[in-house]
């Protein structure tokens, strides 16, 4: 195995031991002993990686970010490569930053938390800003393709769409996993939503 193969795979083995202690407790549980004996490790070791817990944090919530990018892009690859409608492949990437079973649950409770965090810590922010971005970037760029096929008005803005879209998703969400609004609720909501920036028929599909 190369060198820079086997320290990535310490510093992602790291990193899934901060995930799942988030997960259980908060960022406040995942201190860096925590953390080495979480991941089987010494925290000497934990040391050589990250050379404070801050570091350790930041590089475990860029794993985080980059996967909720993952699944938006998975799902929306999925839909185009069945030929669904734009509309299909943005309400479905858009489920999946929903708290719906117990995978995503997970992943939005570490998530969330590392958002409250970032409020006050400007380099958690930069990565959660980095990544929102990109997902409005590709959704504003869905919708924008909605203006070529008929599923959107031509007097839809796709960027000021994609910040509604995405800022309904994030309260959804989090009302999904504090136990507010039932997930089929959810569901509905999301559906209406996207129903509001799309009502049009494909050409295409037509």
């Amino acid at each position: 195995m190369a060198t820079e193969e086997y320290h990535e795979q310490r510093r992602a083995q790291i990193a899934e031991a901060v995930e799942r202690l988030v997960a259980a407790g908060g960022l406040d549980g995942a201190t860096v002993a925590r953390t080495a004996a979480e991941a089987g490790v010494s925290v000497g070791l934990v040391q050589h990686y990250f050379a404070s817990k801050d570091d350790m944090l930041r590089y475990a919530y860029t794993r985080v970010t980059a996967r909720a990018m993952d699944r938006v892009d998975r799902r929306s690859r999925e839909i185009e490569q069945h030929h669904g409608t734009i509309r299909q492949a943005v309400r479905d990437g858009l489920c999946e930053r929903l708290p719906l079973d117990e995978d995503r649950r997970a992943h939005w409770r570490v998530s969330f938390a590392f958002a409250a965090r970032a409020v006050d810590r400007p380099d958690l922010a930069a990565v959660r800003n980095e990544t929102e971005a990109a997902i409005r970037a590709r959704l504003a760029e869905g919708i924008g393709h909605g203006h070529e096929c008929g599923e959107v008005p031509e007097d839809v803005d796709p960027q000021t769409s994609a910040v509604w879209l995405m800022a309904a998703v994030e309260g959804l969400g989090l009302h999904v996993c504090l136990g507010a609004v039932p997930a089929a609720a959810a569901l509905e909501t999301l559906e209406r939503n996207v129903m509001a920036v799309f009502p049009g028929r494909c050409r295409q599909h037509d």
